[in-house]
């Protein structure tokens, strides 16, 4: 018995094996499951709810923070355990069936899922499976590596499974700022105006008689993938900051820039350690997930403090992060997912929001999430809450991809998750564009000028010059404006010709 982890003798007698604590969910049941780009993820339910689909028919619908780790949803996948997921995945299996209309995805901004569960607009889980490092004296639950959507899950489930990990010290504790919005109408302001600021509790609150179960977990969370930084994403930050200097020199950004939000992944993660070089100090985040970048800075003596929803690192720097938290925790907070990308705060701190993307076109239009224009990614996550809310959003891609085959602008994006509208800068390793206070026309050459790669260049200013000869305010040649993305699907290549 692991009482000093349970803390609330009460419960001692909820402790029980993953079969059994999965045994309590049923066919066709709404399932919550914290986990956040592959932090803090329920771990031992979730396997053994997949050898339970293996035996038998068993499908729910799957709702958590992010992505999960250790292959989980490549696993259910498979098994065939999922009937619907949402609101994010980054996983190439689950993304398989996804697209062959095996699994119901439903792709949302990541600050909206608990808020449609909190007004029944979408179904709230029957059941909420959650990692924690502890359960205290009141049974409140202390989350591991993440918060995401887990505290509204527990909130909003009829009975909640807790997986204490072992494999996180219970020093975590204190980490946590568990906020909760009161429901619409008339609710009152969020009271956070500070990015080190704590206006909640560091444990999720709940009535300990819905703890139905109790596993040990002696799993492990994913280490991060993102690869190094190399010559391009080099290329990119070094636009960055160029620009952010510039801004600070006309008085537009402070010296210490304003809270930094960057989204997951290799480019990004590489772009913000680019900063670790820079004149910039005294600099802070606000964000989703914590990667390496953010220590990295830390360690540099460039960054004050950090707020999250997780912290997701590789394997190396996990160790060491965590083999000395205490070197790190009063500069750190995890908050909710609502809360860390909630719109409201977003506006009010003056968010630099930067986020990738896997296209734009030639007016500022971003695409996300979908490969030519059909075919699901991940997720646009938590890109769009920052975008349509920062006081400067920022798009960075390479320009081209699969050795060139594929530019990164196009005459028209096959999707849009972020329109021209919602876009400031768009960034590749060719250069800047600053779309801001420019028309359509003025962005279009702004951004052939600065960010197309040069095997593209004279292809995407011949396309935009005949398209201006036609006229209109956002000109185009409908019959050609995704041509290249139809040549890519037959030929292999944007600019193949017959």
């Amino acid at each position: 018995m692991h009482t000093e982890r349970i803390r609330l003798a009460s419960l001692h007698d909820k402790v029980m094996s993953a079969a059994e604590a999965a045994s309590l969910i049923e066919d066709g049941m709404t399932v919550g499951m914290s986990g956040f780009a592959c932090a803090g993820d329920a771990k031992a339910v979730p396997f053994a709810l997949v050898e339970r689909a293996n035996r038998e028919p068993l499908r729910i619908s799957l709702v958590t923070g992010a992505s999960l780790g250790n292959s989980l949803d490549k696993h259910m996948a498979e098994s065939g355990l999922l009937a619907r997921r949402m609101p994010f995945q980054a996983d190439p299996a689950l993304r398989k069936a996804i697209n062959a209309g095996e699994v119901m995805f439903i792709d949302q901004h990541l600050s909206e899922t608990v808020e449609q569960m909190r007004s029944h607009q979408l179904k709230r889980p029957d059941i909420t499976v959650i990692e924690a490092v502890a359960i205290t004296e009141d049974g409140h639950i202390v989350p591991s590596a993440s918060v995401g959507n887990s505290a509204n899950l527990a909130e909003f489930a009829d009975r909640v499974i807790v997986e204490i990990s072992l494999r996180y010290g219970s020093n975590l504790e204190g980490l946590h700022d568990i906020y909760l919005t009161p429901n619409r109408p008339e609710r009152p302001p969020i009271p956070l105006v500070r990015v080190d600021q704590r206006i909640g509790s560091t444990a999720i609150p709940i009535d300990p008689a819905r703890i139905a179960a109790i596993v040990i977990s002696e799993y492990s969370d994913s280490p991060s993938k993102v690869l190094p930084a190399d010559v391009d994403t080099q290329a990119i930050a070094n636009h960055l900051i160029g620009f952010f200097e510039n801004e600070v020199e006309c008085g537009r950004l402070p010296r210490n820039l304003g809270p930094l939000q960057v989204g997951v992944g290799s480019i990004a993660n590489a772009v913000m350690a680019g900063l670790v070089d820079s004149p910039f100090e005294n600099l802070s985040m606000y964000s989703e997930v914590l990667q390496d970048s953010t220590f990295e800075l830390f360690d540099a003596g460039k960054l004050d403090f950090a707020s999250g929803s997780a912290i997701v690192l590789s394997e190396t720097r996990g160790a060491q992060v965590f083999g000395d938290f205490a070197r790190y925790k009063e500069r750190l907070v995890l908050r909710p997912q609502e809360i860390s990308n909630h719109p409201e705060v977003a506006r009010r701190l003056g968010i630099i929001g930067i986020n990738t993307a896997l296209e734009f076109d030639i007016y500022g239009n971003v695409n996300s999430t979908h490969v030519g224009g059909t075919h699901m990614m991940n997720g646009i996550g938590g890109s769009g809450d920052f975008a349509r809310n920062a006081q400067l959003a920022i798009f960075v891609t390479k320009s081209i991809a699969k050795d060139g085959a594929i530019s990164s602008v196009v005459p028209m994006a096959s999707h849009v998750d972020h329109t021209e509208h919602d876009v400031d800068i768009l960034v590749t390793e060719q250069g800047l564009a600053d779309l801001r206070g420019l028309a359509p026309r003025e962005r279009a050459r702004v951004i052939i000028d600065n960010c197309v790669h040069p095997d593209y260049r004279e292809a995407l200013g011949g396309y935009f010059a005949a398209a201006c000869e036609r006229g209109g305010q956002t000109p185009h040649l409908l019959e050609e404006a995704l041509s290249w993305h139809i040549n890519l699907g037959k030929r292999g290549h944007m600019l193949a010709v017959d």
